[in-house]
């Protein structure tokens, strides 16, 4: 397939408080553009905000879908739900095998319309791990959580090129999909980055970064794997301050 074709969706949910204030964050990949979308809901899940994510990524691209769709999930209720219970559900008129109410069914409902609208065959899901480097998750991630604590980010919709040089790598760099997932401490550093009595610096190596906190009290440091997980970790360790 050529990158003209290319259609790929990355998606995340998040809940402060599960039930509590939710955000979802959707990235959508068509060719050489890509737009992000996101929202908030006052009392939500974190379950009703991946599903969320998923199906406003589909409704975006239900008018035009040429080639197959690849979606990436870190949340296995969205992809067994998307692929399989759903239909039973529907089947058993929204109950599940124990007859009890099926959770979210207003979202199962409207998940259903638009696969059928764009085709399941049409439709390639992928599960992810989330919080593992890969950039259309960190990303969709971020989104979320800025809407969940009602501090949305700036939603992108533009070029490709200009999108992956504000992220600092490519948005399409996934890992192959398998259940061995390696281990953060394997993985290769994009940087370390410290604080120290509330000054954040961000380092290129271990060596300046051991100089910097060793023997200090109270010093954080950690290593960042994406120019998003350090914005991620900046942000944490930001919001700990107040």
């Amino acid at each position: 397939m050529s990158k003209e074709d290319t259609l790929i969706i990355f998606t995340d949910g998040s809940s402060r408080g599960n039930p509590g204030p939710g955000g979802y964050g959707s990235i959508v990949i068509r060719g050489s553009q890509v737009t992000e979308l996101g929202g908030y809901s006052e009392e939500t899940t974190n379950n009703r905000m991946e599903l969320t994510a998923v199906i406003k990524a589909l409704q975006s691209i239900s008018d035009d879908v040429k080639n197959k769709a690849t979606i990436y999930t870190d949340s296995s209720y969205v992809l067994k739900g998307s692929t399989g219970w759903m239909y039973g559900w529907k089947k058993n008129g929204w109950k599940t095998a124990n007859k009890q109410e099926v959770l979210n069914q207003d979202l199962w409902q409207d998940m259903i319309q638009v696969i059928e609208l764009i085709g399941a065959d049409a439709l390639e899901w992928n599960l992810i791990k989330g919080h593992d480097g890969i950039v259309g998750n960190e990303r969709a991630d971020l989104i979320a959580t800025s809407f969940s604590e009602k501090k949305p980010l700036e939603l992108f919709n533009g070029s490709l090129e200009t999108y992956d040089a504000l992220l600092g790598e490519s948005i399409l760099k996934v890992p192959e999909i398998s259940h061995d997932h390696p281990k953060r401490s394997h993985k290769k550093p994009f940087s370390y980055v410290s604080m120290v009595d509330g000054r954040v610096e961000i380092h290129a190596s271990w060596a300046d970064t051991e100089n910097r906190v060793k023997g200090v009290s109270g010093a954080k440091f950690k290593k960042a794997i994406s120019k998003i997980d350090e914005e991620k970790i900046i942000e944490e360790w930001q919001r700990t301050l107040f």
